[in-house]
């Protein structure tokens, strides 16, 4: 009887470690993939380096990132931080 009740407690525990840690960022991977995907010419963002820039080209896995006028970066697309105009739109929805 007191095997039944360690093993009812393991799964409890695993049943809580999905369910606050595991799920919720797997959910957050698919918002970055989607997020990666939609990127578009045209859209101003900000690297996970801290980088900001407006993209001038994308490729499937690299984008070209003008930082300043008549200078541009080659990077990675998952270098993207977010997207800074959806950022702006964020914030404000979180202050009302």
């Amino acid at each position: 009887m007191q095997g039944l009740g360690g093993t009812l407690l393991l799964i409890l525990l695993f049943l809580f470690m999905y369910f606050m840690v595991i799920r919720p960022q797997q959910k957050q991977g698919k918002l970055r993939q989607v997020m990666l995907d939609n990127l578009k010419t045209g859209d101003k963002i900000v690297t996970i380096g801290g980088i900001y820039g407006k993209i001038i080209a994308l490729d499937e896995k690299t984008m070209k990132l003008e930082v300043a006028p008549d200078f541009s970066l080659k990077m990675q697309r998952a270098a993207v931080g977010f997207i800074e105009d959806e950022e702006k739109k964020e914030s404000a929805e979180e202050k009302k």
